[in-house]
């Protein structure tokens, strides 16, 4: 019973993000926050906004590749914030944000698109573009290479004033596969911790 309690509890805490990208992002802002998301992939499966936006009245933009997911992200009635199906290379981050009257700060960057270089590459342009964020999960997929870019987003975005916050991130209990990094402006008092202890605190 304790067993089949745990599982259920367990589940329902990863039900949406890869990690707790957003337990993360709530516990670090809270409610009614904001945020961009690139690669958006389906609206609920491995979601890093989903209850940020339903449930925790979040508002921000998506941006995802692939059209085929758009009649999934039609039939989610519950996610009323903007999704573009464009590329993340060539998207005009601030003249999105201002038709959605949001701001150039937000507290939540969400930076995931295949492959990894590409997301380097968004990542790169996103800043350049002048935008800033409190928190930021860069998926590096590190596991995959021996090009490990956790070393070139660190590299980029320290001397622009973030720091590196929870390391060595795996989805779930894959603790083979780490896959993920995620930084906070240095402005925000926060001590640097292994994922597995955040995890273990917190999911």
């Amino acid at each position: 019973m304790l067993r089949k309690s745990f599982r259920k509890f367990f589940l329902k805490r990863f039900e949406y993000s890869e990690a707790g990208q957003d337990i993360f992002a709530l516990n670090l802002i809270g409610k009614n926050g904001t945020y961009l998301e690139v690669g958006g992939f389906k609206p609920k499966l491995d979601s890093n906004t989903y209850i940020l936006e339903t449930q925790n009245n979040w508002r921000g933009i998506t941006i995802e590749f692939k059209k085929e997911f758009r009649s999934l992200w039609s039939s989610c009635k519950e996610r009323k914030n903007r999704i573009y199906f464009e590329d993340a290379l060539k998207f005009d981050y601030k003249t999105a944000l201002e038709e959605n009257n949001l701001p150039l700060h937000l507290n939540y960057l969400s930076c995931d698109i295949d492959p990894k270089d590409k997301t380097f590459e968004a990542l790169k342009k996103i800043l350049k573009e002048g935008l800033s964020f409190d928190f930021i999960s860069f998926e590096h997929d590190d596991y995959t290479s021996d090009v490990s870019y956790h070393k070139l987003a660190s590299e980029y975005l320290i001397p622009k004033g973030y720091k590196i916050a929870v390391n060595n991130i795996y989805p779930k209990n894959k603790k083979n596969k780490i896959f993920e990094t995620w930084f906070v402006n240095s402005k925000i008092n926060f001590e640097p911790i292994e994922f597995s202890k955040w995890k273990n605190n917190n999911l």
